[in-house]
């Protein structure tokens, strides 16, 4: 096998063996956090719930993952994946247990919302695959990793009704859910023992100081800050959707006081942002340590309108066939679920046109494709044929999930040591489009919701023309020792 060639097969290469142990634990994280989509109707049975109740668990579901992303980043670049993913697989199989065992709503909302914290796993495989794969592999690698491991979510909406008719009953859908956490947990000690950060020989690069992301030059300093309000701000949107002013999961003082708690956590941000980069700021950094912040920020964009629109699509899908068409809701769940399916080819195929035609190419192939799907779906109505219907959405899918392919094709290729953290704002800004967009539909229609994401994937083109950098040559690391390592990102 050519060094520039992946060989998903090979078994006894042990980089593939990581690849597809790695894979596996991010299906399963994705499995558990969609776990409620497929399941809601039986859900609703069992406590009753109303619409507004019902959207407030959609809005609750991406609502930790926004911080859990950037935590979890920082914390794998500190600690190393393989004690992080084995951690959350046991964390997110404990509160898929308890959404499962809910008694009331308020139990059920709280575990829903806890649960967010699985979306994190993803950022963890990122950092993991860049440590086991070169450059000329990496694009595919990560696009195999974030394709199949997102199937999680799909095979949850074909799998988990199937279970609980298995199990039947009343309680069939907790029994299906409770089963996908221990499932989780025993997944957990089989990653630990079977896995390792880097392969052997190789250093794990750590950040300097556990924080903040470390930045190299002032103007980069100023633009980290302006990109971390965004973050907040969607915590603060989903706060009033879930306030007497929405659908009223929280009284006005409780939201009053999140809403200061992220006030006050920003600015703390802002203080740990200075203190993690107090020395950076003054004293100049060597050409060959610095990387450009501009980066980050146009893939956090870049993954807001993918992976972030994706997540909303997915989530108003089943209710949009099922209003437009009058299918059954088992048809529009079929229907929908080949949205997120698509993942399967999709995404590797986005981070193996990364490898093989540029980065930046690519994105702008398939950012630009996401915004002519997307304009497509504005154009659905009842008087459409199913089959003509779902050309469409096929092709949008195919789009924005190789879109979110070669978006992760560029993280590894900016700097080894911030991979997770790099990895977690990316993927937190995922779920900003994803809590911005369905907030657009929770206020609109249907066609304002796909306008509104078309015009953005076309702005984000735009920016990725302009701003976007292709990754070449070499980025420069540290060794323990002190001696420079260089390490190979591109041609």
């Amino acid at each position: 096998m050519s060094a520039d060639k992946l060989n998903v097969f090979n078994f006894s290469d042990k980089k593939t063996v990581t690849l597809h142990l790695s894979w596996v634990a991010f299906f399963i994280t994705f499995f558990m956090w969609f776990s409620h989509s497929s399941l809601m109707p039986l859900i609703q049975a069992t406590f009753g719930l109303s619409t507004a109740e019902t959207k407030a668990l959609l809005f609750l579901n991406v609502a930790l993952t926004i911080p859990s992303r950037t935590l979890v980043g920082m914390l794998v670049d500190k600690f190393g994946p393989r004690l992080m993913f084995s951690v959350l697989l046991v964390v997110s199989g404990l509160f898929c247990i308890g959404f499962a065992m809910a008694q009331s709503y308020e139990q059920l909302a709280a575990f829903r919302f806890l649960l967010g914290f699985a979306g994190a796993g993803f950022v963890i495989g990122i950092r993991l695959i860049t440590e086991w794969f070169p450059a000329k592999q990496a694009g595919t690698a990560q696009g195999i990793y974030g394709g199949w491991g997102n199937f999680g979510a799909a095979a949850a909406g074909f799998i988990l009704p199937a279970l609980a008719a298995f199990f039947g009953g009343e309680d069939g859908w907790r029994s299906a859910a409770g089963s996908a956490g221990f499932v989780s947990i025993l997944y957990a000690v089989f990653f630990y023992i079977k896995v390792r950060n880097t392969p052997k020989g190789s250093t794990y690069f750590s950040p300097k100081k556990l924080g903040p992301m470390e930045v190299t030059s002032k103007g980069d300093f100023y633009l980290y800050i302006i990109m971390c309000a965004p973050m907040f701000l969607a915590m603060g949107v989903i706060t009033w959707r879930l306030s007497p002013a929405g659908v009223g999961l929280l009284s006005e003082s409780v939201a009053q006081m999140i809403w200061l708690g992220l006030a006050v956590w920003y600015c703390y941000q802002i203080v740990q942002i200075q203190r993690v980069n107090r020395d950076n700021l003054r004293t100049e950094i060597p050409e060959l340590h610095r990387y450009k912040f501009k980066q980050v920020a146009i893939l956090n964009l870049a993954y807001m309108v993918t992976f972030g629109s994706e997540v909303a699509v997915v989530s108003m899908l089943p209710l949009y066939f099922i209003d437009t068409f009058a299918v059954s809701i088992g048809m529009a769940a079929a229907m929908a679920s080949t949205f997120m399916a698509m993942n399967l080819v999709a995404r590797p195929g986005g981070g193996y046109i990364s490898d093989k035609v540029g980065r930046k190419r690519s994105l702008l192939i398939t950012v630009a494709g996401s915004c002519v799907g997307y304009a497509g779906m504005t154009l659905i109505n009842s008087d459409w044929s199913i089959g003509f219907t779902m050309v469409i959405v096929v092709f949008c899918s195919f789009f924005v999930q190789a879109g979110a392919g070669a978006t992760f094709g560029v993280v590894p290729t900016i700097k080894r040591r911030l991979t997770g953290q790099i990895a977690g704002m990316t993927g937190a800004y995922g779920n900003v489009g994803a809590a911005s967009f369905l907030l657009i539909y929770s206020l609109f229609d249907a066609l304002t919701f796909f306008t509104v994401i078309a015009v953005s994937c076309a702005i984000v083109f735009a920016l990725i023309s302009v701003f976007l950098d292709e990754p070449k040559g070499q980025i420069a690391e540290i060794l323990p020792d002190g001696t420079v390592e260089l390490i190979e990102v591109g041609k």
